[in-house]
């Protein structure tokens, strides 16, 4: 007598369309990075609810990535109540979100990751933002410094660089704190400026950084080496 199948049909097929889900869900998350050394998906759902499109656990977690030359030491997403156009999705086409996700999570930023940055466009233009900002008086020195370095301390950012001046290469350092003052805003506040290894006077400006309202930071810590910071945002379709 043939041996029968004990797993019922329906469930196989929910299985072939969850594993279709994540695989589509990963393709997506590596085409927004330019390098990812370890992606893992985890979607929890009922048929009912895969066929409908709905999603209403998913987990992702992610190392090593990349995402225009800034690089991620380390990301941990958890997502409920997920909309998808799950037919597209069977028709091999790519995933695509029907309505705001609340995604909450934690991100952690290594000192070396911070480095390894340092040649994106996005972090350099940060920089140079941020220290206009903070030194108005220094503002046209700041825009020719060549950084070299960045340091995480305790609630302390230090940033080492070379600035090019008349020939001459003069070593730079500038101490900034970093605080959380609520949920959605963060502050910068310049400590202290080295310039030829020469102290200057602590500086009394701060900047502030208005994360937005689809952006709720919980935690934020900054310890010797790296940066850890818990919270939630909302991904837009």
């Amino acid at each position: 007598m043939p041996e029968q199948n004990s797993e019922p049909k329906s469930v196989g097929k929910v299985r072939i369309i969850t594993s279709m889900l994540t695989t589509a869900l990963k393709l997506w998350l590596r085409a927004q990075v330019s390098e990812v050394s370890e992606l893992e998906v985890e979607i929890k759902a009922s048929d009912r609810q895969i066929i409908s499109g709905r999603i209403p656990w998913a987990s992702i977690f992610a190392s090593h990535a990349i995402y225009q030359g800034l690089h991620i030491g380390q990301i941990q997403l958890v997502a409920e109540k997920i909309y998808v156009n799950i037919g597209s999705v069977l028709k091999g086409q790519s995933l695509r979100l029907l309505e705001t996700v609340p995604v909450v999570g934690e991100l952690i930023i290594a000192e070396k990751d911070l480095n390894n940055s340092l040649s994106s466009d996005l972090l350099s233009t940060a920089l140079k933002d941020v220290l206009v900002k903070l030194l108005p008086e220094h503002s046209s020195k700041s825009k020719q410094v060549a950084w070299q370095e960045i340091i995480l301390d305790n609630n302390q950012i230090i940033l080492r660089g070379i600035l090019a001046n008349e020939g001459a290469s003069i070593p730079v350092e500038i101490y900034l704190s970093l605080k959380m003052l609520n949920g959605q805003e963060l502050q910068l506040t310049h400590v202290q400026s080295r310039y030829d290894m020469v102290a200057l006077a602590e500086g009394s400006h701060s900047y502030n950084f208005d994360l937005g309202s689809e952006v709720y930071i919980q935690e934020l810590i900054l310890i010797p080496g790296k940066l850890v910071c818990r919270g939630r945002i909302n991904v837009n379709p």
